[in-house]
């Protein structure tokens, strides 16, 4: 079954992927965005043969919200150059059980990540092998206990607002791997893809994009 979706037309699907769900597959072999986004094309088009659906970025497993799909390589290869000339604007929430201090800023960091754990480290200056990763957030309020953080992420590095909520002393609520509070889902971390906004590759219209949050008790209340 297909996750909600929040776009369509010829080139471009977003859909609102929930925690837990893969994007691309992985050695679990488990079922993925792009599987379930390809079965949906196939059987509302009735298209014959092979079905084209590859997502242009991704999200961590545990988090939820907005992800991009191109329909057709064209559209594929069109929004993973604006997504690489970073001229895609995304917007994030996530609820931690500390407020950041100060409330509100931007961080530079550059990250270095582990394969074999996935595990991402954060330095002030740059390492051997390190990315560099750049983030706006803002306080926004609290929600049922927990504070809630707006982040925008400037550059597109793994497990980058993660690591970045960490470093603040205030980690993501669900995120163990980052030292974050338990939530009532196994699967979900309390970090969401809520917008993104863009100039499409092939129309030239501006596409503004809100995903809902999930049906978890911590974001009762937050839209």
């Amino acid at each position: 079954m297909i996750p909600e979706i929040l776009y369509e037309d010829n080139h471009l699907i977003v859909v609102n992927k929930p925690p837990g769900m893969l994007v691309h597959g992985d050695k679990t072999g488990d079922p993925t965005l792009e599987e379930a986004v390809k079965a949906w094309i196939k059987e509302k088009y009735q298209k014959p043969g092979n079905v084209f659906a590859r997502a242009v970025h991704r999200l961590d497993r545990p988090v939820s919200g907005a992800v991009l799909i191109g329909k057709t390589s064209k559209g594929h290869t069109r929004m993973a150059k604006l997504f690489r000339d970073r001229e895609v604007d995304k917007v994030y929430w996530a609820l931690t059980a500390r407020c950041p201090s100060p409330a509100a800023g931007a961080v530079r960091q550059f990250l270095t990540k582990d394969n074999e754990d996935n595990v991402v480290s954060w330095h002030d200056e740059p390492v051997p092998d390190s990315k560099e990763a750049f983030t706006e957030y803002r306080l926004l309020g609290e929600v049922n206990g927990l504070f809630l953080i707006e982040l925008h992420p400037q550059t597109g590095r793994s497990h980058q607002l993660r690591v970045l909520m960490r470093s603040k002393r205030c980690p993501i609520a669900g995120d163990l791997k980052y030292n974050g509070r338990k939530i009532s889902s196994p699967h979900a971390i309390l970090l969401h893809a809520r917008e993104l906004s863009f100039e499409h590759p092939v129309k030239q219209e501006r596409i503004h994009i809100i995903a809902p949050l999930p049906d978890l008790p911590e974001w009762k209340g937050a839209e």
